[in-house]
């Protein structure tokens, strides 16, 4: 289909296939970030972030339902660059005071990369009188919101002083 044919809502499902294909990259990494954390309380909020993703893939497939489609991603290559620096650091800081810093940092980036997507749907959605979706779209992004504040949070109480 030539692009001048494309409208909004297709960019809105080409995105969501994006943020979906994400999901589940993320839910297979964050069990191996949980295993490298040094902190219990790191590896906690890492289990409980696997958990709740679990949930976002969930609402995503109801909200291609939603719109009429099959629940299928679309390869990211922004995340799976960040899940590759992810586990560069586990590697190469493996054992180091600064390990769980480094983990922070990269769950960070995978939580800046789902907000802004999240983001950017739930306002695509609403534009395309999509209500249903969109109050989905927010939940999560509320979510993903949270997990970045718990993890600046971690940080700062105790895993960048432990990395000095």
């Amino acid at each position: 289909m030539p692009a001048k044919d494309k409208a909004l809502d297709d960019l809105f499902v080409d995105t969501l296939r994006d943020i979906y294909y994400a999901e589940r990259k993320i839910v297979k990494a964050l069990p191996k970030m949980q295993r490298a954390a040094q902190s219990e309380k790191l590896a906690a909020a890492f289990e409980h972030h696997r958990e709740e993703t679990e949930t976002h893939i969930e609402r995503l497939q109801k909200v291609f339902e939603l719109v009429g489609k099959a629940p299928r991603g679309k390869t990211c290559e922004a995340i799976e660059g960040i899940i590759a620096e992810g586990e560069e650091i586990m590697e190469e800081f493996k054992g180091s005071a600064a390990l769980d810093a480094g983990l922070i940092s990269a769950a960070q980036a995978v939580e800046h990369y789902e907000i802004a997507r999240y983001g950017t749907l739930h306002r695509w959605a609403t534009e395309l009188d999509m209500k249903d979706a969109a109050k989905l779209l927010s939940e999560t992004l509320k979510e993903e919101s949270a997990t970045d504040e718990k993890l600046t949070k971690l940080a700062e109480s105790t895993v960048n002083a432990e990395a000095l």
